[in-house]
């Protein structure tokens, strides 16, 4: 399509409607909420070992909150969290407790007719 189609175009679909109609229109805006919410939650599964907790607020700009996990080598990482709105997204993660590894299996030794094989 040309420039000059697209101005045809223009001025036929301003013209259909009148002025007021069409600033009306364009300055109807609708409400914002302020963003105010607070939550948490949990999970703890032993079974599976999937042990979580968050929490978060916010008011306004202003975001905080902190999670808290068990690794698989059994450390619980914490992360506190705040964003003001101005100075960006800020973290402070911990990790406590030891790491504890599972203890491996070792193969026992197979032994085929007079050789000794070990996997």
């Amino acid at each position: 399509m040309n420039k000059a189609c697209l101005v045809v175009l223009a001025a036929a679909a301003t013209a259909a409607y009148p002025v007021e109609y069409a600033s009306q229109a364009l300055a109807k805006v609708e409400p914002v909420a302020y963003p105010k919410y607070r939550f948490e939650y949990g999970v703890k599964d032993d079974h599976t070992g999937d042990i979580k907790e968050q929490t978060e607020e916010r008011d306004g700009d202003v975001v905080k909150g902190e999670y808290t996990l068990v690794e698989p080598d059994g450390t619980v990482r914490k992360v506190q969290y705040q964003d003001d709105g101005h100075s960006g997204f800020n973290a402070i993660v911990t990790r406590s407790g030891p790491a504890v590894h599972p203890h491996t299996k070792v193969a026992a030794p197979i032994i085929y007719g007079g050789y000794h094989h070990s996997r």
